[in-house]
């Protein structure tokens, strides 16, 4: 109930925001357009050892970098986003350095537009992976000695969905895509699938020895932009999976919203939230939220 809930909220409210940015009819130029933008962001905490109140000084950065290219020619239209993420924090009595976040996205979209409607035939590309080794760490309960485990590293796992299908397209910040034959391959390294005791599926749903899962299934994906007041900006996308050869009633769900304050030109605050259900990694909700002031140079 807790998994349809927060579903359901999570939706209604990408969908809310689109339908104010529906109300205003934006006049879209021809040819190609781009915007981008990089952003570093800054959380830091120092205690000395008298404070009495208690705490851990943490050092934590994020970098994020966003770009999109988009192609408009009479009823042709081409939507590219490149987005990708990466934070590290540092804990002054914790030996390692942790990730908190790592995530590399190309989303593709190509429409022909159905006569005189916002409405398109379509067909999307959409690959997904991660920069860097991640992690599980585990206490030793007697010594109290941190150790890791490596349960991932670039491309392994990489995500990459395919088909075609049906969209529309109001703006570069207003569209949504729907694919009812929508091929998925799940790429991973051989090293994690082949271990000692390892279970068919265990690994990103990936069988005992296999470096590869394929699944066919239908796809929702949509992205909205809206300035919520003057130097606020709120972005959410939406992308949603049913694999039709394997539980299709088991929907993986992964939504982020960024939410954008400006200061000035390059000064800004951010608040990046998201969201992720995925049967065959966890079987629970995934959260992560990331909050901090910080520099942004858009181009």
């Amino acid at each position: 109930m807790f998994k349809k809930l927060l579903f359901i909220f999570l939706f209604f409210n990408v969908f809310s925001v689109s339908a104010q940015e529906g109300e205003e009819t934006e006049e879209q130029q021809e040819g190609w357009t781009t915007e981008g933008n990089v952003q570093l962001l800054f959380n830091q905490s120092a205690f000395n050892e008298e404070w009495a109140g208690g705490g851990t000084s943490s050092l934590a950065g994020n970098l994020t970098f966003n770009y999109g290219f988009n192609y408009l020619m009479d009823d042709i239209t081409w939507d590219n986003k490149i987005w990708a993420t990466y934070g590290l924090t540092k804990i002054k009595t914790d030996e390692f350095i942790r990730k908190t976040s790592d995530r590399f996205e190309i989303n593709s979209i190509v429409g022909k537009q159905i006569k005189e409607t916002k409405w398109f035939y379509s067909f999307f590309a959409h690959f997904q992976s991660q920069f860097d080794s991640g992690y599980v760490f585990s206490e030793n309960p007697e010594t109290g000695e941190i150790t890791r485990t490596e349960n991932s590293h670039f491309f392994s796992p990489a995500f990459l969905k395919s088909g075609p299908g049906i969209g529309w397209h109001k703006s570069d910040d207003l569209h949504f895509n729907i694919a009812p034959a929508t091929l998925r391959f799940i790429f991973v390294d051989g090293d994690f699938t082949s271990a000692p005791g390892y279970v068919d599926g265990d690994y990103y749903g990936v069988d005992k020895g296999e470096t590869m899962r394929f699944e066919f299934g239908a796809s929702l994906t949509g992205y909205a932009k809206v300035e919520l007041v003057e130097n606020v900006s709120v972005a959410n996308s939406l992308s949603l999976y049913s694999n039709y050869l394997d539980s299709p009633g088991n929907i993986d769900m992964d939504y982020l919203m960024e939410l954008n304050m400006a200061i000035n030109d390059f000064l800004t605050a951010s608040l990046i939230f998201q969201a992720i259900y995925d049967d065959n990694t966890v079987g629970a909700f995934q959260l992560r939220e990331v909050f901090g002031a910080g520099i942004t140079y858009t181009f």
